[in-house]
């Protein structure tokens, strides 16, 4: 498990912050409508499901991504992301029979914004990151009966080429091309093992 949570500490999907599902109606709910896990909800189990679900959508989305970066550059992964990843994303999320998405405080497509009860989840990481602690996987059962899965998404060396300090890491060039795609980006000014934002898993209430 320890190596599970360490690897899932320095997942990030090294494409602009994108996914095809939108917030179910309980999603939108506010913080204050939503409880931390009952004591008899298994949260190990939902825990260890949802890393299994955010590696392994990590690996398929940036195997295909580290590709397009080959074969055109960050002209051609911009494009990637902007058309491909987000029916990917919704594939995934009927194979594993959950709700994927992630959310930040910095967005490349606005529909990555974050819901409430997210921006909670954001709000508490980066106090822990600025405090110097390490944010780690939490599960919430939500007012539906739903469980979500929340985990800190950490910058990588690789994402500074879309998502780095302009001038520095992102030349200005390759951010004109991200920018014709996406006009309000806000995505761009990290470092490597900044936190990114947050995977956002939400599992079927249980029976």
């Amino acid at each position: 498990m320890k190596s599970l949570l360490t690897i899932l500490a320095v997942v990030l999907g090294v494409f602009a912050m994108s996914t095809a599902c939108s917030p179910s109606k309980d999603s939108e709910k506010t913080p204050t409508e939503e409880a931390s896990a009952p004591s008899t909800l298994d949260t190990a189990q939902y825990k260890k499901q949802g890393m299994e679900i955010a590696m392994g959508t990590f690996k398929v989305l940036s195997g295909q991504l580290k590709a397009a970066m080959q074969e055109g550059g960050v002209k051609n992964a911009a494009q990637y992301c902007n058309t491909v990843a987000y029916p990917l994303v919704d594939s995934l999320s009927g194979q594993y029979n959950a709700q994927i998405r992630r959310a930040s405080n910095k967005v490349r497509n606005p529909k990555d914004a974050p819901t409430p009860r997210e921006q909670e989840i954001l709000d508490a990481y980066h106090a822990q990151a600025a405090a110097g602690e390490q944010p780690k996987p939490q599960i919430r059962q939500l007012a539906s009966g739903e469980i979500a899965f929340y985990a800190p998404i950490m910058m990588q060396d690789l994402c500074l080429k879309c998502h780095g300090k302009l001038g520095e890491t992102l030349k200005a060039e390759d951010y004109a091309i991200i920018q014709e795609l996406y006009p309000e980006d806000n995505a761009i000014g990290y470092e490597a093992g900044d936190l990114r934002g947050i995977w956002s898993i939400t599992f079927p209430a249980p029976n």
